[in-house]
């Protein structure tokens, strides 16, 4: 990838801008908002308003190929939804938001890059701590009216805990799919079709 195409560039929002133009890619936002409503049915509970899920591999998966623009809006369908499709208690804007942001973040990292572990890491690390944890703790605070600390100590744990497995697996779905991308012209050209530990 161009190293003057970052997202402090023109040109960057610019591309992310046009895939909201291109069918193949709203077709692809789709199939991502699809799957992971159906991956959502198998997320496991571990504490009040707390579960785990392996949503995060596909929503990362489709971000880095249509980008944080259209990632905002396959956000924001994806938890509607999501939530009418398995509604749990009252529908919150709040988790709204943070899908939007979570599909955002992963696109900011993702979206026409070179694809590294350190990379994947750092993109699941701002989601897990900053929207997770961050936000998520605090729309289970406004929802079920205990204070914002009794959330945080289980969400910081289990979001630090499942940080290094969830970039793991990242790495590994994305290894796999790899070769075919950028065959595809999906992603930009990688190093050997490896990706690189930094």
């Amino acid at each position: 990838m161009d190293k003057d195409f970052s997202v402090f560039t023109a040109a960057y929002w610019k591309a992310s801008a046009a895939e909201l133009r291109k069918l193949n890619r709203l077709t692809l936002a789709a199939i991502i908002v699809a799957l992971s409503v159906v991956i959502g049915y198998f997320s496991i509970p571990i504490a009040q308003n707390l579960h785990l899920s392996f949503t995060f591999l596909i929503v990362a998966f489709g971000s880095m190929i249509y980008g944080p623009l259209l990632g905002i809006f396959a956000g924001a369908v994806m938890d509607l939804v999501g939530y009418i499709a398995h509604p749990f208690g009252v529908f919150f804007p709040g988790y709204t938001l943070s899908s939007i942001l979570g599909c955002f973040i992963y696109g900011l990292f993702l979206y026409r890059r070179r694809i590294s572990v350190l990379r994947l890491f750092t993109a699941k690390l701002v989601v897990n701590l900053g929207v997770n944890v961050g936000l998520g703790c605090l729309w289970s605070q406004m929802l079920f009216g205990k204070g914002y600390w009794f959330f945080f100590v289980n969400s910081l744990i289990k979001n630090l805990v499942m940080l290094p497995i969830e970039t793991i697996l990242l790495t590994i779905l994305l290894q796999l799919l790899l070769p075919v991308l950028t065959r595809a012209h999906l992603i930009p050209i990688q190093n050997n079709n490896r990706i690189s530990l930094i």
